[in-house]
């Protein structure tokens, strides 16, 4: 297969930190990457200097063959990326920020318009297309960020927990939406701490704790290894996180009117 995304010794400190500990994977073009782990185990700053946006870092990382140190700016007309959380500019209108998008990536900005409104149009929320972003919902805002990150026809989307605040057919959507991508050739990379999500949408899962990689492989292989069931079970497992249920417990019991089984 052609590997799209080639990553090799990867390292990353802030001070005395060590938040990724030789990181060493190969992408390959057209697969579904489920990349999961804890709170500051390391995914997002994986993702952010895949991206450009961290650039002090040990280690080589190749997309679509070239360094991307050697040419930090040509690689990125390629990719689309959807973040967790986003500076939107909430002043402008859905229309100006998009075609706004649009001409970074040195589109026309009437072909921007046209696939913008369509766009708008296919994910519900054609009639806000001229409304400031501020006036939006957490959802609305969350698709005004998918279009923006699909307007390019990217070769790799990178997907930061895509879905947060989206009503249900819209996900039945951007799921199917996905898949149609990879039929094309296209590659994602999608994080999320919604092991389910993860689970049904990758060819392909990675897991990193504490800034190593612990597992990688389908949930099959995964399965075959660690005979675990459910990804959330397998995260658990590696993660070294069992306590769920007793703080489950825990929680319910602090919160119970003077330590009864009363109901408030």
């Amino acid at each position: 297969m052609e590997s799209i995304i080639t990553i090799r010794n990867l390292k990353k400190s802030y001070g005395t930190k060590e938040v990724l500990k030789n990181i060493n994977l190969d992408i390959n073009k057209g697969e579904i990457i489920g990349y999961i782990g804890p709170n500051g185990a390391g995914k997002s700053t994986t993702v952010k200097i895949m991206l450009g946006l961290i650039d002090e870092y040990q280690g080589d990382i190749k997309i679509f063959g070239k360094n991307i140190k050697d040419d930090p700016v040509e690689y990125k007309r390629r990719i689309g990326y959807v973040p967790e959380t986003a500076d939107i500019y909430e002043n402008l209108t859905a229309r100006e920020y998009l075609i706004f998008m649009g001409e970074l990536y040195g589109m026309d900005s009437s072909d921007v318009d046209k696939k913008a409104e369509k766009l708008m149009e296919l994910f519900g929320i054609r009639d806000v297309y001229d409304g400031r972003i501020n006036s939006f919902s957490k959802g609305m805002k969350q698709k005004v960020l998918i279009i923006s990150s699909l307007l390019n026809d990217p070769d790799i989307l990178f997907l930061d927990e895509p879905l947060s605040g989206i009503d249900a057919n819209s996900v039945m959507v951007f799921k199917e939406v996905l898949s149609e991508l990879v039929r094309d050739g296209k590659t994602i990379f999608y994080s999320s701490h919604i092991m389910e999500v993860v689970e049904k949408l990758s060819d392909r899962i990675i897991l990193i704790n504490d800034g190593e990689i612990v597992a990688d492989g389908s949930m099959k292989d995964l399965n075959s290894q660690l005979n675990e069931g459910s990804l959330e079970h397998i995260f658990n497992e590696l993660t070294g996180f069992k306590e769920h249920k007793k703080i489950a417990q825990d929680i319910v019991s602090t919160i119970k009117r003077d330590g009864t089984d009363e109901r408030l």
